[in-house]
């Protein structure tokens, strides 16, 4: 959508999970470099790629949290004159490959790690220079949900070549706007545009211009219940005055498997949801209608990121509603300077499941938020739990931080806010 902006100034924008940039960290000039994909640079990455590619992931993961973390005012180097006071302050991150490498005891260490269980009942850190055994039987847990794959601070002392943890917690999370200093102006959000849109002042004066704009998020529309019909006729009816910028309308879309017949029930059902936002001419020609798949939905296997709804399900419907949208899950999606990410996968349920810590204060939400925003990392769960193709795991990646997060749940709904970036987990309609 262009509203007498420049070409490259979109005020709504959808990102496929197939089409966000890639990065690479120089540690050299300590900044993050576009990556040029195919013509003669990198090659095309594959849902197959090579073995090679899963390392990636993880080395990726790995150097957005390393190069964060020595960022921090606890870990960064102390100023020469400085006060003496804040230089004792200061802690220092140790690779693994120092410990392994000292013949005594090492009183206190803090290291940066890959929690794994590479046996059985036994926990392991990793990082690019070794593995660790680690002894967690005295360990206290900072908040959030601490599961195996995700990366942690582990502190303590290393002896007869164990790591005794006295305390696990998530590498510090970093504001927006100090992360985008060290890509400059590109565009790491995805979008036509390749400059940030974050700072565009005529995208920003037609945001405050357009302060009651709204997007509509839903979640297991379950298109063969009549139930969910007569909800979406009272809701598009108390839409039909004031069209929302869009409908963000999250799957699973069918309240069952429907077995070698899902497809054709799935093509029937849309077909009687074009009909029935056809009989909203404002919302049909004003709205967008933003279609996420869901786990259970046609015709990708469960692994992440999924790709769109086949067209032979949605051309009917399509034909029928130009302005709707089928995109993959997840998305991203730019409205004027706000960025937001929308994934569909029980990421809560199955973290709380995952954990080797179960936290005994606080609400799950928080914990949930606080999770994902320090791993910088939608899913941070063992590829045995939430599977994802190892070329495109920069798909869910959520660096620099966005404004919103949608991540629809089975869970109760909820809304919470950590480090100005806000974490949403929508209602089933």
């Amino acid at each position: 959508i262009r509203n007498g902006l420049d070409e490259t100034e979109t005020v709504l924008n959808i990102i496929s999970a197939f089409e966000v940039p890639r990065f690479e960290y120089n540690s050299e000039r300590k900044k993050f470099l576009k990556v040029n994909i195919g013509n003669g640079h990198v090659d095309l990455p594959h849902l197959f790629d090579l073995p090679s590619a899963k390392a990636s992931l993880f080395r990726d993961r790995y150097t957005i949290l390393h190069q964060r973390t020595l960022r921090h005012e606890l870990f960064a180097p102390a100023i020469l004159g400085a006060n003496s006071d804040d230089a004792s302050c200061k802690f220092k991150l140790q690779p693994i490959e120092f410990l392994l490498g000292s013949s005594g005891k090492v009183k206190e260490a803090i290291v940066l790690g890959l929690l794994t269980q590479l046996r059985e009942g036994r926990y392991y850190l990793e990082d690019p220079t070794g593995i660790l055994q680690l002894d967690l039987s005295e360990a206290r847990y900072h908040t959030g949900l601490h599961t195996e794959n995700c990366f942690v601070l582990a502190e303590g002392c290393y002896e007869d070549r164990i790591f005794h943890v006295s305390g696990v917690g998530f590498p510090p999370p970093e504001p927006a706007d100090t992360s985008r200093a060290y890509f400059g102006n590109v565009n790491t959000f995805g979008g036509p545009s390749k400059v940030s849109l974050k700072t565009s002042p005529k995208l920003s004066r037609y945001e405050l211009e357009n302060d009651d704009a709204v997007l509509v998020f839903l979640s297991d529309m379950w298109l063969d219940s009549i139930k969910v019909m007569e909800k979406l006729q009272v809701l598009f009816a108390g839409y039909a005055d004031y069209p929302p910028v869009a409908f963000v309308f999250m799957g699973n879309f069918l309240s069952s498997q429907q077995g070698s017949s899902h497809a054709t029930t799935l093509k029937t059902r849309f077909k009687a949801l074009g009909d029935l936002i056809a009989q909203f001419p404002e919302l049909s020609e004003k709205s967008k209608f933003i279609f996420v798949p869901g786990p259970s939905d046609p015709a990708s296997p469960n692994i992440l990121p999924r790709m769109p709804l086949p067209k032979i399900i949605t051309e009917d419907f399509q034909r029928k509603i130009p302005s709707s949208i089928f995109t993959s899950n997840p998305c991203r999606i730019q409205y004027c300077t706000q960025e937001i990410v929308v994934i569909r996968e029980d990421l809560v349920s199955k973290m709380c499941r995952n954990t080797i810590h179960f936290p005994t204060s606080g609400e799950i939400p928080e914990h949930f938020a606080k999770t994902i925003l320090c791993q910088a990392h939608l899913a941070p769960l063992p590829l045995s739990v939430c599977p994802v193709y190892w070329s495109f795991d920069r798909a869910l990646h959520l660096y620099p931080l966005p404004d919103l997060v949608v991540t629809a749940d089975q869970s109760n709904a909820f809304t919470t806010t950590y480090m100005d970036c806000q974490v949403m987990n929508p209602v089933s309609i």
